[in-house]
């Protein structure tokens, strides 16, 4: 008999229930079966947001889905982001449920203490079983922030899946491009830009480029789609991902860095937010310390200049994004944390051949 684990995510509707996507489409293990339960309200887009903090009829909301999951049959529950395992924790914790659970993805981003909001953060997510994070750092920094133990979080490294190669690079009018805006040292990279004379295509946010000076070899289209962006960083003769270090946030940029691995890119990225688990320096990429104008040049003169230096990197940055970051590593990551949690269970008998 098949073991049956909820699956939840805010933005789950009809079309991920019908199809069984997220997870449960990478996982090959046929002991397990998934259903995965439809929001029940849609939630507010991220982009369409005025609030910076989840706002009272989000958690709502939130909370109405995870009751649904945790009254459900399954063994236990996999989800994803902060908010929903807080709920389902809460929940859980309320109603004194055994049923494990699992976050995925469990990026804070921005994290602060705050009175009530933290207390009843701790309490929630004391409750849940794993937190699954996409780098090493995070690992120390939530453990400390919401005083859980160290081994119950879990890296995994964040996947994609490969991409389809819709242009290659301009030999014409060579240019460097920076995608992306969450925590941007734009700054730093204009400064260099500039000085270079080196043609710069930022596609980024209107908010993250407010109140900085543009300089005329940077060109800044928006409301470009996913696909413009992708065409970006295939013409493009650098990739550039400049990123400033802050206190209270933990994780930035890995999804634009992991994208660019995939199709080959070469890479320049500030040594921040975990991006050591991703770029080997000077084997699948350039990793340049935070802040360093100078190393920032550095490394653009370097690998601009040096065709074949940026043909290497590039193959090798690929075959490692094939072969550790693609989506089809998620089963084994997951199997073994289903496997794990239940161990965890001392209801649940686990014979040594589980």
């Amino acid at each position: 008999m098949k073991e049956k684990w909820t699956l939840l995510a805010p933005y789950f509707d009809e079309s991920y229930v019908k199809d069984k996507r997220w997870l449960a489409e990478h996982v090959t293990d046929d002991s397990y079966e998934f259903e995965l339960i439809t929001r029940p309200h849609p939630i507010t887009k991220w982009h369409d947001r005025k609030e910076a903090f989840t706002p009272a009829i989000e958690w709502i909301r939130h909370w109405q889905h995870g009751v649904l999951a945790m009254r459900s049959d399954s063994v236990g529950v996999v989800t994803a982001f902060p908010q929903l395992p807080l709920v389902l924790g809460i929940y859980k914790r309320l109603r004194r449920s055994s049923k494990p659970i699992i976050a995925w993805t469990f990026n804070v981003g921005v994290f602060r203490d705050s009175g009530l909001r933290g207390v009843l953060a701790r309490f929630g997510l004391h409750a849940v079983d794993k937190f699954v994070v996409h780098t090493r750092d995070e690992i120390a920094l939530y453990s400390e922030h919401f005083r859980i133990p160290e081994d119950r979080f879990v890296f995994v490294p964040f996947t994609s899946s490969k991409i389809e190669q819709q242009a290659t690079e301009r030999e014409e009018g060579p240019f460097i491009t920076a995608l992306g805006s969450a925590h941007r040292d734009f700054p730093t990279l204009f400064s260099v830009v500039e000085e270079l004379g080196i043609e710069t295509v930022v596609a980024a946010s209107r908010n993250a480029l407010e109140g900085i000076d543009i300089p005329d070899v940077v060109s800044t289209p928006f409301d470009v789609t996913r696909d413009d962006c992708r065409r970006f960083a295939q013409e493009a003769r650098l990739n550039v991902v400049p990123l400033q270090p802050k206190d209270d946030v933990s994780a930035a940029g890995y999804v634009t860095v992991i994208e660019a691995l995939m199709m080959g890119r070469v890479l320049i990225v500030t040594d921040a937010y975990g991006m050591g688990d991703y770029v080997t320096h000077g084997e699948t990429g350039w990793l340049v310390p935070p802040n360093d104008p100078e190393a920032m040049r550095e490394a653009i003169e370097t690998l601009w200049n040096d065709h074949e230096l940026r043909e290497r990197i590039g193959r090798q940055a690929q075959a490692m994004a094939f072969e550790q970051l693609e989506h089809s590593s998620i089963s084994e990551h997951l199997t073994r944390l289903l496997r794990e949690v239940r161990r965890l269970d001392e209801r649940v008998p686990i014979s040594d051949t589980a």
